[in-house]
């Protein structure tokens, strides 16, 4: 019997109907595990171990009535800093940031608890969310499980660390450029990129979207059932949709699937990268799909373009802050966002419609597919001290060309685990979808979580 920290959510719940299981015994040992490995990972914030408690007794009762309050209820679960929960305050990684309690959960929160889960607390993120490390002016470094010498990605640096750790099994990120999709490729975990709009969230913004993090795909389509509930409050959501999201079954046979191993533009990808990846694409042709090559479609104008858009929306964001707080945040992001200060306008129009090449051209390159594969990322997780893999703030992209173009056409995209690299750190797939295919990602992830080697064991199960 695997430590109650180490079950998936859907295994808990059948443990909970069948009551060999309680709430309170879950979320105690899940707690006593994360106060066990934080030391070394610094994964976690605001977590409240009394308020978790409470609501698993809580849990416990309406278990022992047969009366579960929704589809997660006693499921323990941690969601990341910037979504929104009632009273905690949201750092955003930054000390330049005020602490004001959050005054109402945010949509994805408020589904949850909704749906039961005993949220624990938050997961930690970058400055800003403007990372893809674990480096915060805010919280202590957040480690890689698998390494602790090495990043676990980012912005969703905790959310991933955690899944991989056994912070409980279900965790909550949110991706503009990759945050979702690099972090759990680097930590050998399942991250979900939805459709834009699908999972309604606060504070909405082009390309943002929130997601599940998880160590198996079936747990992910639980949450999503959750999640994609409809909430007024994101004007950019989709309109409510019934999908049958635990209906994870696929024909392979006879799909077309595109290839993209080169992606025009970044760090090239190393060949135990490439190597992890062409032999999934292989294992579907085995299995009947019909995998062809996908050519570049990005240029580096495309990507300078929205790196400078970036930069300069984070130059405006900075002037929110006087000078000792700007003195707080981490220099290189204040490095990078001084890129945008003297930005034109008539530049900054050419940047922002470089966002709407990018998303044409993707659109394009993937219609003839019904599914594309690609690495996550050129590269495993780098040195955990690191900002970006170049530690460069005229060069801090250069990671995210695989990653990126998905959140600009917004089309559902998925990390999941390929293989490891000689040194034993997880190599990400990234399987993407057509726009609104989000089931179909899903279902195609759990054919290769099926189809896939045997995966080593997580780390940290004994700390």
């Amino acid at each position: 019997m695997p430590a109650l920290h180490q079950l998936g959510a859907l295994e808990l719940l059948a443990a909970y109907r069948r009551r060999s299981l309680s709430p309170v015994d879950v979320v105690t040992d899940v707690l006593a595990h994360i106060t066990a490995c934080e030391p070394l990972l610094n994964a976690t914030y605001a977590v409240d171990p009394d308020c978790a408690l409470a609501a698993a007794q809580a849990s416990e009762r309406r278990w022992q009535r047969s009366e579960p309050l929704g589809l997660l209820d006693g499921v323990p679960a941690l969601l990341k800093e910037n979504i929104a929960t009632l009273g905690v305050p949201i750092p955003l990684g930054c000390s330049a940031t005020k602490l004001l309690p959050a005054r109402a959960d945010a949509p994805p929160a408020a589904r949850m608890r909704e749906a039961g889960a005993v949220i624990l607390g938050k997961t930690t993120m970058p400055d800003l969310g403007m990372l893809s490390s674990g480096l915060s002016s805010f919280h202590p470094l957040t480690r890689n499980p698998w390494n602790l010498q090495r990043t676990p990605g980012g912005s969703s640096a905790g959310a991933a660390a955690a899944t991989a750790a056994g912070y409980g099994p279900l965790q909550v990120g949110t991706d503009i450029g990759g945050s979702i999709r690099l972090p759990a490729g680097w930590c050998g975990v399942f991250g979900l990129k939805p459709s834009h709009g699908r999972v309604p969230i606060g504070a909405p913004y082009p390309a943002r979207v929130a997601g599940p993090i998880t160590r198996s795909v079936s747990d992910a389509a639980l949450l999503m059932a959750v999640l994609s509930q409809p909430d007024w409050r994101d004007h950019m959501s989709l309109p409510a949709e019934h999908i049958d999201w635990m209906s994870l079954g696929r024909e392979l046979r006879g799909l077309r699937i595109g290839l993209m191993l080169d992606a025009g533009w970044g760090l090239p990808p190393l060949p135990e990268v490439i190597a992890a990846i062409t032999s999934a694409a292989r294992a579907f042709e085995e299995a009947g799909a019909i995998v062809e090559p996908l050519a570049p479609f990005i240029d580096r104008g495309m990507a300078d373009g929205i790196d400078r858009f970036w930069r300069t929306r984070a130059w405006v964001d900075l002037q929110a802050f006087d000078a000792e707080g700007q003195d707080r945040v981490l220099p290189f992001i204040v490095a990078w966002a001084e890129g945008g200060s003297n930005v034109g306008g008539v530049d900054l129009m050419h940047d922002y419609h470089q966002t709407l090449a990018m998303r044409a051209a993707t659109v394009a390159a993937c219609q003839p597919f019904d599914f594309v594969l690609s690495p996550v990322a050129p590269i495993p997780a780098f040195p955990a001290e690191l900002p970006c893999p170049t530690n460069d703030p005229a060069r801090p992209f250069e990671h995210i060309a695989y990653t990126l173009p998905f959140n600009m056409s917004e089309q559902p995209a998925a990390s999941i685990n390929a293989g490891y690299t000689a040194e034993g750190l997880p190599i990400g797939l990234q399987i993407i979808g057509r726009r609104f295919d989000d089931l179909g990602v899903l279902q195609l992830a759990k054919a290769w979580e099926q189809m896939r080697p045997t995966q080593r064991p997580w780390p940290m199960s004994s700390p």
